[in-house]
């Protein structure tokens, strides 16, 4: 039987000569979420949404900067001969673990500055984070990258996706597995459960909303990773995503054992700001 397969168009729409793709309005539409969700959690807290306002400011460039270069860090061979591709971003080439780590040391110096509790506010990102990852993989489907091996057709048919995720999935005439639709829906189940886990009172203690989002990412991220064809390999037979993944996964195991040792304790997430951080948040920004 033959399939009439039309690719979605990547470019969103045009201003004159300038082409805005759907990659770059679904990065945008995640990071605006994952904002708007953050502020209004912050002032729950006893933060004000400024702060997290400010902190995007600074952690979105500086990400994106690290995502590009942890890119060509893991593909150095081809890049030096090929120097004018190191900007070239249009051709693809970020990597969300780069982000994720450039864009949290961007956090913790903020938060350093501001005086604001570190772990309170990862917590209060983490999930959304994960909510920004879900909708973002979604740019992935649109360029049609990000995906895994060849499949047939009726392998994704008795997955019961939709037509045009199938139709997507065909690219030049070859069927491949649809590996962003698995991250995007194990983020998405990963911010319901972590928001169920955060609402309930004296359940997770401060950073261990962070810690959970770092085990359940890096747990999904190591199977997945396990299934695309368009990994950085760290040798022949480990892929960097892979060997990052189980780091990750064991410091925050540890962490979070260790945290469990002090003593006094460490507060209850619920708790949010204590009269002292509120005091000390202020008086380190005394212009809010």
């Amino acid at each position: 039987m033959n399939f009439l397969v039309n690719a979605i168009d990547p470019i969103a729409f045009s201003l004159g000569p300038l082409e805005v793709h759907w990659y770059g309005v679904i990065i945008a539409a995640a990071i605006f979420v994952a904002i708007f969700l953050s502020m209004k959690e912050a002032e729950k807290k006893g933060l004000e949404g400024d702060h997290i306002i400010d902190m995007a400011l600074w952690a979105l460039p500086i990400a994106f900067i690290g995502a590009r270069l942890y890119y060509v860090l893991f593909e150095l061979g081809y890049y030096l001969q090929n120097p004018d591709q190191i900007l070239a971003i249009w051709n693809g080439g970020i990597a969300i673990y780069g982000g994720l780590i450039a864009g949290g040391l961007t956090v913790y110096w903020f938060t350093k500055k501001r005086g604001i509790p570190i772990w309170l506010v990862l917590d209060i990102l983490a999930p959304n984070v994960l909510l920004a990852q879900a909708i973002g993989r979604w740019g992935n489907f649109i360029n049609q990258e990000a995906h895994g091996g060849e499949v047939t057709r009726s392998f994704l048919e008795k997955l019961h996706l939709p037509e045009f995720i199938i139709n997507q999935m065909n690219i030049n005439g070859v069927y491949y597995d649809p590996t962003f639709l698995y991250e995007s829906l194990w983020s998405l189940l990963g911010f319901v459960v972590i928001l169920f886990l955060r609402r309930r009172k004296n359940l997770l203690r401060r950073g261990e909303v962070a810690l959970t989002y770092v085990l359940w990412y890096s747990l999904g991220r190591f199977f997945i990773e396990g299934l695309r064809t368009d990994s950085l390999w760290l040798v022949d037979w480990l892929r960097v995503s892979q060997a990052l993944s189980v780091v990750l996964f064991i410091a925050a195991l540890v962490i979070w054992f260790i945290r469990r040792q002090d003593y006094p304790p460490v507060p209850y997430y619920s708790a949010g700001l204590t009269p002292d951080e509120k005091e000390s948040t202020a008086s380190a920004h005394p212009e809010k």
